[in-house]
């Protein structure tokens, strides 16, 4: 597997039969400095956690210039669907999905989904999610998505055993560094786990260094790619 972080939420994975998108926040993400054509050659699959604005991202015109299959929340699929995606996969939490090259389920996250529509009225867009990615001869992946700590991380952990983990460490919107770090040594057995959700607001921690910190002493490896970095795993 190769990952590559994008900046905040954003990451491109390569496995044997399929490049996807997770969270594809490219343009207007100012921690994103590269090219969306790049990144976007050959995409099969895009993988959505919620319907927020800055994991939404660029879904739509990506989805209509590539043709990619869109997997979202069952509420977010319809929306897509009704602005022109062509190709959905609608799921909801503790369903899963065989994709062919890839098998993909969704997990609780303790959020929001929405956004303002043209009127200024706020619009709800299904539930938040996190995401297990599984393929033959890969280590399982769980992209938790925007949420707080929660025991129940425990069953997710005992029905999927995911290996790599992304965990979002910014606080204000999601938990925090030192939280994050809590839910992967204590609900977790990850071989990694990649930060992510921080430094692309001054709203946001600016650092992994809680994190890191955390972690020190923990199993777990800790990989913290600079945007644009990959990772084999």
């Amino acid at each position: 597997m190769k990952l590559t972080w994008l900046g905040h939420a954003a990451f491109h994975i390569e496995i044997d039969g399929a490049v996807i998108l997770i969270d594809p926040f490219l343009s207007g993400n100012p921690s994103f400095k590269g090219d969306t054509a790049r990144w976007t050659r050959g995409l099969t699959h895009i993988l959505l956690t919620h319907g927020h604005g800055d994991h939404l991202g660029d879904t739509i015109p990506i989805a209509r210039a590539t043709g990619a299959t869109v997997v979202a929340d069952a509420d977010l699929a319809a929306y897509l669907g009704h602005h022109g995606v062509g190709k959905l996969e609608a799921m909801n939490s503790g369903g899963t999905i065989d994709l062919g090259a890839f098998r993909v389920s969704m997990t609780v996250a303790h959020h929001s989904s929405g956004m303002i529509d043209r009127n200024g009225v706020a619009m709800s867009l299904g539930l938040p999610h996190g995401l297990v990615l599984r393929a033959p001869g890969e280590k399982t992946l769980y992209h938790a998505g925007d949420t707080d700590i929660f025991s129940d991380m425990a069953l997710i952990d005992e029905i999927y055993q995911p290996k790599i983990g992304i965990l979002p460490i910014g606080d204000r919107f999601t938990m925090g560094g030192k939280v994050a770090a809590l839910a992967a040594r204590r609900f977790f057995h990850f071989d990694t786990v990649i930060p992510c959700h921080y430094a692309t607001f001054g709203l946001l921690d600016a650092t992994a260094d809680k994190f890191v910190e955390a972690m020190k002493g923990a199993d777990a490896k800790v990989a913290v790619p600079a945007v644009g970095e990959t990772l084999t795993l």
